[in-house]
């Protein structure tokens, strides 16, 4: 059809929250280190108008509340050819022990890189 599979962008959500979370100075491979997960829990997205297939996306990923136990995330995705966003998105995850498999609290490190970033 020309246009970005709608599946994908859960995909590129996922990256998007990954460079995110590399950026506040904590990567995500520190929390499994540290014995957490952070699995979703919970997703939506709306579809403005379509991606073309290999057109260049940006994609804003902000965080309105400092998390707890869930981490919602919320996205828009842009490109050059819109000033309003084409797809727009919410991922909520879950701080999750992985030993356990229970939820638990945000790790105090993460919760410090995040708010001293803010």
């Amino acid at each position: 059809m020309g246009y970005v599979y709608y599946g994908r962008y859960l995909e590129y959500f996922e990256e998007s929250r990954t460079e995110m979370i590399r950026s506040l100075g904590f990567p995500y491979t520190k929390l499994e280190e540290s014995g957490v997960m952070l699995p979703v829990i919970h997703t939506e997205v709306d579809y403005k108008a379509p991606v073309f297939y290999d057109e260049l996306m940006t994609i804003e990923v902000v965080l309105f509340e400092v998390p707890s136990v869930r981490l919602e995330t919320y996205y828009k995705v842009f490109t050059d050819r819109r000033n309003s966003p084409h797809i727009q998105g919410k991922v909520t995850l879950c701080f999750m022990k992985e030993e356990t498999r229970k939820p638990c609290r945000a790790p105090s490190m993460f919760i410090d890189n995040l708010t001293s970033n803010i």
